[in-house]
């Protein structure tokens, strides 16, 4: 059974950034713990799922990420970044609810209502260890990618 899946910001990130030139990934400065082998594992597993949700949160931090590169290479980002607001679906929580979830206290507010997202059909997948363990502990469905990375011989 295909899955939905949600993106921490980084890999939300390094989504755009490789889906608008695979060569940009080198030369983004908010992603220079990535390779382009990452990008396509990443491209992978986004193939398999049924579809990709976003949250406010994530955009927001995604966006505050996606400006440190020069123009006109900004731009056009900016550009990719709009047409996939436009065709995903956002996933709305209430911040006060998150900021009372057991994860707030250490993780923040977006990566709290991350942890407190994946539950049923939909699965997280990160990079942040904190993150990961975090929603393991709230039974929650998640992909640390930095294992996918391992186990394909990337890192």
């Amino acid at each position: 059974m295909k899955t939905t899946l949600i993106l921490d910001s980084n890999l939300l990130l390094l989504l755009i950034v490789g889906t608008t030139k695979r060569s940009y990934i080198a030369i983004h400065k908010r992603l220079r713990a990535y390779s382009e082998p990452d990008f396509d594992l990443l491209l992978q597993i986004v193939e398999r799922a049924n579809k990709v949700v976003v949250t406010p949160n994530t955009l927001t931090e995604t966006s505050n990420l996606l400006g440190y590169i020069n123009e006109p290479v900004r731009t056009e980002l900016f550009s990719k970044f709009r047409n996939l607001i436009e065709v995903t679906d956002e996933f709305y929580c209430e911040s006060r609810v998150a900021a009372n979830s057991e994860a707030f206290l250490r993780l923040g507010l977006t990566d709290a209502l991350l942890a407190d997202s994946c539950k049923e059909h939909v699965s997280l997948v990160t990079t942040d260890f904190d993150l990961y363990q975090a929603t393991l502990r709230g039974g929650g469905n998640v992909i640390n990618f930095n294992h996918m990375r391992e186990a394909n011989g990337i890192v």
